[in-house]
């Protein structure tokens, strides 16, 4: 439930922004929300900061080594410090290409510009919140990282209303904002994790061998990452040329199955702290065990999803359109997201558990078979006609061949290495 939160919390960041800048008008709004997407995709494509340094720290803590599970989580930070400032100083000169690749118009480009050269200053911080989140979980504490999305959000929302509504700094004000609560943030995070290396003696500079321990795994999450990205930014493609509906509709579907991805990440967080644990324990057994709890926990938590959108589908296309003919399609489209929950239930909780094992080439080889199988099928539901329906169903055969081949592993025994590092 905490990582739940945490999960949740995050993506009011761009929506807090959202409702103080949409007062401004429809030009600092657009403006905001390409400059927007370009940041999360950047995020999104660091998230193995977060993900590798918790499997690896939670190793060390089932291994009973707490100093060198600090000096572990201590080394991802100065992984996402390092990256952080790269990205920083080679995308600031890159910043209106980047903007025009994002689609923003003459009229929209100006407020892209603005918010997104200000904001780049925040991205070390969020990289550091993403590796310190890591070394939490991976030290079993899923409420601090809560804790501290909602305290950022919160100062988030304050700073806006400040600078953009009381002193009239406009978009810039609310970059300002944003970068200030995400710099406080990882400021809470690196104080955590300071104290803690003070309390078990753990170095604080950073070793070569764990940076490039950390970045070996990042290489291949961030190969599963784009493999990940590459079918989102397919599906929406597609959408966008099969007709005004299509387009409008998919976003729409395609939030909902976000919403409910959310809630099975939580299953998979957790999934990854605690077979990290039980494997640096040299306890098998017991990582096997936790792992078919968990999987239960997910195919239930998709059968009450699937169920409980069927019931809610008959009003939930009126809360975002009046179009009678988008409406059609999204009842449609949110039966297919609805039969695919249980299926998304499963493959989330072992995909977390299998990067809890350190099992990182092989979600990357997979991710990247899965990703193969669903392109020629988006492109056949394009080529064929097959509106929304072809779409989502070539979804949920990128997600069924994940199930199997997931599935396939989870079964067998080479994923469980035990011990405080995987080799």
């Amino acid at each position: 439930m905490p990582a739940f939160g945490a999960l949740v919390a995050e993506p009011l960041f761009l929506l807090a922004d959202s409702a103080i800048v949409g007062r401004l008008g429809t030009e600092p709004l657009g403006g905001l929300g390409v400059a927007g997407q370009a940041l999360a995709t950047a995020v999104y494509l660091f998230v193995f900061l977060a993900y590798g340094t918790t499997a690896a720290v939670a190793r060390q803590v089932g291994a009973g080594n707490l100093r060198a599970a600090v000096r572990q989580g201590i080394d991802g930070m100065w992984l996402a410090l390092a990256l952080g400032a790269v990205l920083v100083a080679v995308a600031l000169p890159l910043v209106p290409w980047i903007v025009e690749v994002f689609g923003a118009n003459a009229v929209v480009a100006p407020y892209a510009e603005t918010y997104l050269r200000i904001s780049l200053f925040g991205i070390p911080g969020m990289l550091v919140i993403l590796a310190g989140t890591g070394v939490l979980r991976g030290l079993q504490d899923a409420r601090t990282p809560l804790q501290v999305s909602v305290g950022s959000f919160g100062l988030n929302l304050v700073l806006n209303a400040l600078f953009v509504l009381v002193l009239g700094w406009g978009i810039a004000g609310s970059a300002w904002g944003t970068v200030i609560a995400q710099n406080a943030g990882a400021a809470v995070y690196v104080v955590t994790v300071l104290r803690g290396a003070r309390r078990h003696g753990a170095p604080v500079r950073p070793s070569r061998t764990g940076l490039r321990a950390a970045a070996t795994a990042g290489v291949h999450l961030l190969i599963r990452t784009l493999a990940l990205r590459l079918v989102l930014i397919v599906g929406t493609a597609i959408a966008a040329r099969m007709g005004t509906g299509e387009t409008a509709a998919y976003p729409v579907s395609f939030q909902v199955w976000t919403l409910l991805a959310f809630a099975h990440d939580a299953v998979a967080i957790a999934g990854q702290s605690i077979t990290g644990r039980y494997l640096g324990a040299g306890d098998a057994p017991g990582a096997r065990a936790a792992t078919r709890r968990m999987v239960e926990w997910g195919l239930l938590g998709g059968v009450v999803f699937a169920v409980g959108l069927l019931v809610a589908r008959p009003w939930l296309p009126a809360l975002f359109t009046a179009d009678p003919g988008v409406r059609e399609l999204l009842l449609t489209a949110l039966v297919l997201v609805a039969v695919q929950q249980p299926i998304a239930g499963v493959v989330f909780v072992l995909d977390g558990v299998l990067i809890g094992a350190g099992d990182m080439r092989y979600l990357a080889a997979t991710t990247l078979i899965a990703t193969v199988v669903f392109l020629p099928a988006a492109l056949a539901a394009y080529r064929l006609d097959a509106g929304l329906v072809g779409l989502w169903l070539a979804i949920g055969l990128w997600m069924l061949t994940r199930l199997i081949t997931l599935g396939l592993r989870a079964r067998g025994d080479a994923w469980l290495v035990t011990g405080a590092v995987r080799d």
